[in-house]
């Protein structure tokens, strides 16, 4: 049986409970991202969508990525905490995408993937094991 984990937005106004571990742990350093985020990158934790239950309000920006395809960046409309990003493609393939510092503990996040290394900013630095991707491969 799966470990569970809990997280939410700033307010608590909308909390989630994940069947942990993810698929995956990520980042992203996507101009897109890096906005929404307001730092250097994104912390994305990659689940099967039934792993994910959400409780509270979710408010939709809907972006684009850089191949075109809708990029659904949901967040809590009252603090504006970005939660989950969720595309057409990720749902045909049954997953979802979790913000991960929205964790209520993040003490073991390692993400050994990074996307969109090629936008990073130029001060950031990733240890020599870890796999750089200079763009998109999957995650839009």
């Amino acid at each position: 049986m799966p470990e569970r984990r809990e997280g939410g937005c700033l307010c608590g106004a909308v909390r989630y409970e994940l069947d942990w571990p993810p698929l995956a742990q990520v980042t992203c350093s996507c101009r897109n991202c890096q906005k929404q985020a307001g730092s250097a990158l994104s912390v994305v934790l990659v689940f099967r969508r039934e792993a994910v239950r959400l409780t509270g309000p979710l408010a939709t920006y809907d972006d684009r990525g850089s191949s075109g395809q809708v990029v659904h960046r949901r967040f809590c409309p009252a603090c504006g905490s970005p939660l989950v990003t969720d595309t057409p493609r990720a749902a045909a393939q049954g997953l979802i995408f979790v913000k991960g510092g929205t964790l209520d503990d993040t003490t073991d996040l390692a993400p050994r993937t990074h996307y969109w290394t090629e936008r990073a900013q130029p001060w950031m630095r990733w240890p020599e094991s870890d796999v750089l991707v200079k763009r998109e491969e999957g995650l839009e």
